[in-house]
């Protein structure tokens, strides 16, 4: 995963496509905007795994996180073992 400052979002590079997840940061928490995955890519699990490296990352560096796209929030309520990290 990378972390791409300029536009504001996590990226992941997959056979040359972008999967990338929009962020924010407010008030000490890291904001999920918007989570998406190229048409090649879609249905094959690639968002899922840039999303568990954000929720990896966001442990590590302690920072709570907000999903406020629809993909993300269906996420973090499918993995429950990073619950401690919403806020």
């Amino acid at each position: 995963m990378q972390v791409n400052e300029d536009l504001k979002r996590f990226e992941r590079v997959v056979g040359g496509e972008v999967v990338f997840a929009n962020f924010r940061h407010a008030g000490g928490r890291l904001l999920i905007t918007h989570v998406e995955a190229p048409k090649p890519l879609r249905g094959m699990g690639e968002a899922a795994r840039l999303m568990q490296e954000i929720a990896d990352h966001a442990r590590a560096t302690r920072q709570a996180v907000t999903p406020l796209c629809g993909y993300a929030v269906a996420w973090f309520r499918r993995h429950p073992d990073f619950a401690d990290l919403l806020a």
